[in-house]
């Protein structure tokens, strides 16, 4: 573990205030810590700045920005923030702090040591993504009611996949299930009509801070 002083230190892509845009968080003002480095490809992922670059913070100068901003949600992101080790002292400083915390993660990581306090919106990614075979099956079993699964798609391909999953694991009995389409890929209307159909037991959600900005960095 890289330190700082007596502290962990982790690189920092951007810490910013915006609207929650996703999750069960929705539209709540939060602080965002993106954090650099992500060893996944997706091929519809937007944010590849955060793949390298940013600058080195302890812990107490993230909490000190953090603190700066006056909002009590916050939420750690990528990149990968577990490809970071030290993110898991970040999580759990944060919650000592009294925040609501959630974390952004892939799935492709072991989410088992995150603090139980920390929300988990864990992404698993379908066939479109070309990052499907990184999957960690084994995160499912950890997840709680407190956390969140999230499935991006690009086609229906994809969201026959993701229903497939849904069924077979039994997913909306152990937490909450997030469907959304690939912007520019999928048309919504087309996923909210196959969700009703089929009468899936997910919440279907569009990327609020895209719709308000766009691709803007740091919304």
């Amino acid at each position: 573990m890289t330190r700082r002083g007596d502290f962990p230190s982790l690189i920092i892509n951007e810490i910013f205030h915006s609207l929650q845009g996703e999750s069960s968080r929705v539209g709540l003002p939060t602080v965002f810590i993106r954090l650099t480095g992500c060893p996944l490809r997706c091929t519809w992922c937007d944010t590849e700045h955060a793949f390298s670059g940013g600058e080195r913070r302890s812990v107490p100068e993230i909490l000190a920005q953090v603190a700066a901003f006056g909002t009590r949600v916050v939420c750690v992101t990528g990149g990968e923030p577990l490809a970071q080790k030290s993110c898991l002292p970040l999580l759990s400083a944060l919650c000592d702090a009294g925040y609501d915390v959630s974390l952004e993660t892939s799935g492709a990581l072991d989410i088992s040591g995150v603090d139980p306090r920390v929300s988990r919106i864990v992404d698993l990614k379908a066939p479109g993504s070309g990052e499907a075979a990184r999957n960690r099956w084994e995160n499912l079993p950890f997840l709680t009611s407190r956390d969140e699964l999230k499935f991006v798609l690009a086609d229906r391909a994809d969201y026959e996949w993701a229903k497939g999953v849904v069924v077979e694991h039994a997913l909306d009995k152990r937490c909450p299930l997030l469907f959304s389409p690939v912007q520019g890929a999928l048309p919504p209307t087309d996923l909210a009509a196959w969700i009703l159909a089929d009468r899936l037991p997910v919440r279907f959600q569009l990327q609020l801070h895209k719709v308000l900005w766009g691709n803007m960095r740091g919304k």
